[in-house]
């Protein structure tokens, strides 16, 4: 399945867009991030790696997920 990476800092913000179901959840809640009418639309750069997590987590299709990016 295809999926897009956007790395910030500590954590990685994973976007399956076959799983979207544009619930619009992500744009209301961190409209600072997620702007579909940008490219990328997705800037994680523009929260923390918490506020980003908290979103994440109610993503209703599950399009979106994370990782945390460990230090080298």
């Amino acid at each position: 399945m295809e999926t897009h990476e956007y790395a910030a800092g500590e954590i990685t913000v994973i976007w399956q867009p076959k799983k979207c179901i544009h619930a619009g959840v992500c744009v209301k809640t961190l409209p600072k991030v997620y702007n579909p009418k940008e490219r990328p639309w997705l800037k994680p750069e523009n929260a923390t790696a918490e506020e980003l997590k908290n979103q994440i987590d109610l993503c209703p299709s599950g399009a979106l997920s994370y990782k945390f990016n460990t230090a080298i």
